[in-house]
């Protein structure tokens, strides 16, 4: 049954990883549109490029110290308050970014600065996201947890939709206003506002009841555990490997935002504007299709699911860039819709799935270290391969097209693999 509190939970899920993504995609969005002249002022365009993804790179290898911190936390404390400090942490690195100084004013230190806000942003997702979707799958009834889990992957889209909206009218102005008069940085003190609203609505949740219950288990038992992170390591170490590997293709999104905006304006040298409002369109598309991908989900095995959509996704990116080529915004909302609507099924379900691998006493840390181990290793190869074959190759897309399914077939393998595991479905 699904009561009102877990309605409540799941809203709040959606909620604070909405205003986690936002802060993600506007950093996202600016380090290809903005950082580079601001930050990383180069006569050599190669240069200004490594830079700013580098910078955006940088933030996915400090998740999984986030993970660590947080998901002890989240098994020894409790998801709640994990969450409410994760939150604090984010919004206060995105407002941060806004009152930098840049290379002009400051040298050196800016874009250092820069460098370590990223890291505390990256700290913070690493916390962020594994809390967020226990939360609202340990709060669902049996059946709908996939479902609800969900929750919290809706927030990807909506904080996409947001940063579109927002860095829309930025670049829309004067580019005196927008570099001279500092509008740049509306973006990130916005921020703030949404950090309070986020707090507001995770500070008025219940804890978990299923933590709550394994927490009275162990204190009735009066064993003395390891540390959640060192549990992890000893007994769940080949499920943690695979996990990191079925994780691959949740971050194929950087495509169809951060490496679509370099593709085409870089490569087939498109107004900037153009590829953010069709990006704008593909998110509201994501934003639409994820719940329902995820509730179906719910009707048949969720590890078929997530290798059908793996494989649909594979196909779509061979779609993807012909369409795309044709090089006016119809075409870009066409080509990335395609792709984002096979990849939308993949990532709403792998968060609820991937949590019920784990059991509950070291599942936050469990699950954050897959995911955000991941985020380590695919989220700073992407963006980094990613720039250097759209700098290498230009408008010859097969290399690129390539490298995302290697991506796929990874996660294909290491969730078929994953099946063979023990599924805890409280």
């Amino acid at each position: 049954m699904v009561t009102p509190s877990v309605k409540k939970v799941a809203f709040a899920a959606f909620i604070g990883t909405t205003i986690e993504w936002y802060d993600f995609y506007i950093y996202a969005l600016a380090s290809v549109l903005i950082f580079g002249p601001l930050f990383f002022p180069s006569d050599n365009q190669f240069i200004t490029i490594l830079g700013t993804f580098g910078t955006f790179a940088i933030g996915f290898l400090a998740r999984p110290l986030g993970a660590i911190i947080f998901g002890h936390i989240g098994d020894r404390l409790g998801r709640k308050k994990s969450l409410i400090m994760t939150l604090m942490l984010m919004g206060m690195a995105t407002t941060c970014v806004g009152l930098l100084p840049t290379f002009e004013t400051a040298g050196i230190i800016a874009p250092i600065l820069l460098v370590l806000l990223r890291i505390m942003q990256g700290i913070a997702v690493g916390g962020e996201w594994g809390g967020a979707v226990l939360m609202a799958g340990e709060h669902a009834p049996k059946g709908l947890k996939n479902f609800f889990s969900s929750f919290a992957q809706w927030g990807s889209p909506a904080g996409n939709v947001l940063a579109l909206l927002v860095f829309s009218y930025i670049l829309s102005l004067p580019e005196a206003l927008l570099f001279d008069s500092n509008y740049w940085r509306l973006p990130f003190l916005v921020s703030f506002i949404l950090l309070i609203i986020g707090l507001v609505a995770r500070i008025t949740l219940t804890e978990s009841p299923v933590f709550v219950e394994a927490s009275k288990k162990q204190q009735q038992i009066k064993q003395q555990e390891s540390a959640p992170l060192v549990s992890v390591f000893k007994h769940s170490l080949p499920i943690i490997i695979l996990a990191i590997g079925a994780n691959a293709l949740s971050f194929s999104g950087i495509f169809s935002n951060t490496l679509m905006i370099g593709y085409t304006t870089l490569a087939l040298q498109v107004d900037k504007n153009i590829i953010l409002e069709a990006l704008f369109w593909v998110a509201i598309v994501h934003f639409i299709c994820q719940p329902f991908t995820a509730y179906l989900a719910e009707k048949i095995q969720a590890s078929y699911f997530l290798i059908l959509s793996a494989l649909f996704a594979m196909l779509s990116v061979f779609l993807l860039f012909p369409i795309v080529n044709m090089g006016n915004k119809t075409s870009f909302i066409i080509g990335i819709s395609l792709t984002v609507i096979c990849y939308s099924g993949f990532y709403g379900v792998i968060a609820g799935y991937l949590s019920r691998v784990f059991p509950v006493r070291i599942r936050y840390t469990a699950l954050s270290i897959s995911y955000q181990g991941c985020a380590a290793l695919f989220g700073s190869i992407i963006p980094l391969v990613g720039g250097y074959i759209i700098y290498q190759y230009g408008t010859f897309w097969y290399p690129l097209a390539l490298f995302y399914c290697v991506l796929a077939l990874i996660s294909i393998i290491c969730i078929y693999l994953l099946s063979r595991y023990h599924y805890y479905d409280e």
